[in-house]
């Protein structure tokens, strides 16, 4: 599993977002600015967002953007599978995957499933909330 351009930059717009709740809609451009990210680019993962309505925007002077929910109520999980084709470290486990002639026999297979639950427990256990209240200090990369 390989977590896309699109799906790391989704998740910095949800923390920028939920870094300012008073701030009311805020304008794509800020976010872009903010983030050093293309507002071309920025765009086709808003508009993503928005449609699974993870995201809410307004139009015209004051628009911009803001969260649905709060920030506990978002999993990075549930983010990724949005933005990524599959969180599956194979290609079997992957959804609608053509079941796997193999399968039966196959004595990996318990390895990648227990991988992928691995995976997805952990993205699902964490939240945007958790991600904001992180010191940036902590670590020394960016995701």
């Amino acid at each position: 599993m390989l977590v896309s351009t699109k799906g790391r930059y989704a998740l910095r717009v949800m923390i920028d977002l939920a870094e300012h709740p008073t701030d009311g809609y805020i304008p794509l451009k800020l976010i872009a600015e903010r983030q050093g990210i293309s507002e071309k680019y920025l765009e086709s993962i808003i508009k993503l967002l928005v449609r699974a309505r993870l995201l809410t925007g307004l139009r015209g002077k004051g628009g911009g953007y803001r969260l649905t929910r709060s920030p506990e109520e978002y999993t990075v999980g549930s983010i990724l599978r949005l933005t990524e084709d599959s969180l599956a470290p194979v290609a079997c486990l992957e959804p609608g995957a053509k079941a796997c002639e193999h399968a039966s026999e196959c004595r990996t297979l318990p390895l990648w499933k227990g991988l992928d639950k691995v995976i997805n427990d952990y993205l699902d256990n964490i939240t945007i909330a958790d991600l904001i209240h992180t010191n940036p200090n902590e670590y020394d990369y960016i995701i």
